[in-house]
């Protein structure tokens, strides 16, 4: 998998679809790998969710035509995927400051967001550890709940906050955070706040229990404050170690594995907290 043409070409087909209805699942499928790791690697390397850069092309686009044409403003709104014009002008607002008449009649001013161009960079050269592991099939329990891979980053950590961090009886440890996505191929996905299987814990406060299927895994090791590593880590593992070795991704599945924050003086902030990323993993054909 070579993630600069991989990436390439879905800004390409993005650009020459931009006023076509756009989901995730054709875009993934254009490119020949699931709607799961397209998303994650397009967020780690482009810094945008695939959704939120669609929308500030079709935001820009909109606002250059604004200004160089006489389409009428519910004309606009159509053609770059707004249901109606009120849905159109705060959009609009949100992302020019300023509502579509006033660009028009007052000559306020609109942003421009450029297409993204991948180039190729001189990258790595500094150490990076995994192991390749194989794990026999294991059963979770825990907390979990519908993502779309649009608002994911935002939504998964408020998740956390409501069922972990203020939770008035932790009903898990949270030695896991699980995304679980066996189609690949939709705009949604399942995410656990995990543990080990424990019967009678998962009885008693009606946790639901899920099998983690038997794989090989690249399990890449991170130390430091949270979340920051782990976040510099998911994009060297895109940006560096996918596109140079033997290995290509499985399946859909992503687990991000917590060692015990009671064991280190300053929790999840601690210089020396240590966690993992576990990729399913397979040999490139």
């Amino acid at each position: 998998m070579d993630w600069i043409e991989t990436l390439s070409s879905a800004i390409d087909y993005i650009e020459e679809n931009i006023t076509e209805e756009l989901n995730i699942s054709d875009i993934a499928n254009h490119v020949n790998i699931s709607a799961f790791y397209f998303q994650k690697g397009f967020s780690m390397l482009c810094g945008y969710a695939v959704g939120e850069y669609i929308r500030m092309r079709r935001l820009s686009l909109a606002g250059s035509e604004l200004l160089s044409s006489n389409i009428k403003i519910i004309d606009l709104a159509f053609k770059y995927g707004y249901d109606s014009p009120d849905s159109f002008t705060k959009a609009f607002i949100r992302f020019h400051g300023s509502t579509p008449t006033e660009v028009r009649k007052n000559g306020a001013h609109v942003k421009s967001f450029a297409p993204l161009r991948i180039k190729f960079s001189l990258d790595g050269g500094t150490v990076m550890e995994y192991r390749i592991e194989e794990k026999q099939a294991f059963k979770v329990m825990g907390i979990s709940g519908m993502f779309s891979y649009e608002s994911a980053n935002a939504d998964i950590p408020a998740f956390w906050d409501e069922n972990y961090v203020r939770a008035k009886e932790k009903k898990v440890l949270g030695m896991y955070g699980v995304c679980f996505d066996e189609e690949m191929a939709g705009n949604q996905f399942k995410y656990m706040i995990a543990d080990d299987l424990n019967e009678e814990t998962a009885k008693k406060y009606g946790l639901e229990i899920c099998e983690i299927p038997a794989h090989k895994w690249a399990v890449f090791p991170c130390k430091g404050k949270m979340p920051m590593p782990l976040q510099e880590l998911n994009r060297r593992i895109f940006s560096e170690w996918l596109p140079q070795n033997k290995y290509e991704i499985a399946e859909g599945y992503n687990i991000e594995y917590y060692s015990n924050s009671a064991d280190y003086k300053n929790g999840t902030q601690d210089s020396e907290y240590y966690a993992e990323i576990w990729m399913p993993v397979k040999e490139k054909q």
